[in-house]
């Protein structure tokens, strides 16, 4: 997947904030740490450095939510990272998207901090971002 189609899909799937920009998904994209998994309806994008892994962002497409993709790149997120020696996995997610914060639950990550009022929202207040973590075993 090239940089600008990260983009495109990115910005559909959280247009209630800033997406980002196929420039920063190919800087990221530049660094040995990072890679990216999925497809055209649904990727993750994470990092791993020493043994610990990060999940930057995932999105799916509006039109193919609620159909197991998602879930299917955190389970390959978290694959890669294992396979790069991670043994923990830590992510962050808008306390305010209830499906996500499921999803993440369900698959065995814990609350472990929050970021008051992290995500600026346009025409809204704030939102706070929930830190949750993983034991890869």
């Amino acid at each position: 997947m090239t940089p600008e189609t990260l983009a495109t899909l990115h910005a559909q799937a959280f247009a209630q904030s800033r997406a980002w920009s196929a420039a920063e998904f190919r800087d990221l994209l530049s660094s040995p740490h990072c890679f990216v998994t999925g497809d055209d309806r649904s990727f993750a994008v994470g990092r791993v450095i020493a043994d610990e892994a990060e999940l930057l962002t995932i999105a799916t497409d509006p039109h193919n939510r609620r159909k197991g993709l998602g879930r299917k790149c955190l389970a390959s997120f978290e694959t890669i990272a294992r396979e790069q020696r991670a043994t923990t996995a830590f992510l962050e997610v808008a306390a305010d998207n209830i499906a996500a914060k499921s999803l993440y639950l369900d698959q065995g990550y814990e609350i472990v901090a929050t970021r008051k009022a992290y995500y600026k929202r346009p025409n809204s207040s704030p939102v706070d971002a929930l830190v949750l973590r993983k034991t890869l075993t």
